[in-house]
């Protein structure tokens, strides 16, 4: 397996889970919050620096108001003109360009597709599925009360939508962005494996 894979995920449809049992399947590394741990050390800032830049992005307006500059994603500014948040997302891109160079491996989130995308070994994933689905597997595997669940959906979703729109300049959802979309609540976890496995031919 010689790509390095990217999956991007709505809230609750096990995307995570997808991305490590296709790691271990391969036998490559697997990176999501690893990412922030290595970009706070290589770059200096706190790891909770890096979870609060991602935490504002619930509300468009007022996270593109927080982070003050690159509204339409372009970065062709200077480094010294950045907003913290700006700097953030720079350094763990960084991360992101640096593990792609070390080799094949899943990323997951994070924009890794949009940083990466000048590479030609990148294969880009969505995983979706029925609010239901991630309602449920939000209430028995993260602890969330049923009463919260689809509001905890929501928020996180628009979270994710409002972070890859940002910095991306792309609708999140806009699915023709990605190599591959697949519907978690209708193939199952272990079959949504095995799909981009065959769809990977190796």
């Amino acid at each position: 397996m010689n790509k390095v894979i990217t999956i991007s995920r709505q809230y609750g449809s096990g995307g995570r889970e997808i991305g490590q049992k296709l790691a271990q399947a391969y036998d490559i590394p697997f990176y999501d919050n690893e990412l922030i741990t290595r970009a706070a050390k290589e770059s200096g800032f706190a790891e909770e620096t890096f979870a609060r830049a991602e935490d504002k992005a619930t509300n468009s307006l007022l996270y593109s108001l927080a982070m003050g500059i690159n509204v339409y994603g372009n970065q062709d500014f200077g480094f010294a003109g950045l907003s913290l948040d700006d700097r953030i997302f720079l350094a763990q891109s960084d991360v992101i360009r640096k593990v792609a160079e070390e080799g094949p491996c899943v990323i997951v989130g994070r924009c890794a597709d949009y940083v990466l995308k000048e590479r030609e070994n990148i294969f880009n994933v969505f995983i979706q599925a029925s609010v239901d689905f991630r309602m449920k597997r939000a209430i028995e595997l993260y602890g969330i009360s049923e009463k919260k669940a689809g509001e905890e959906i929501l928020k996180n979703d628009k979270r994710r939508s409002n972070y890859y729109n940002y910095h991306v300049g792309e609708k999140w959802l806009t699915l023709t962005n990605y190599d591959l979309v697949v519907r978690s609540d209708l193939a199952g976890i272990d079959n949504c494996v095995k799909c981009i496995q065959a769809y990977l031919g190796e």
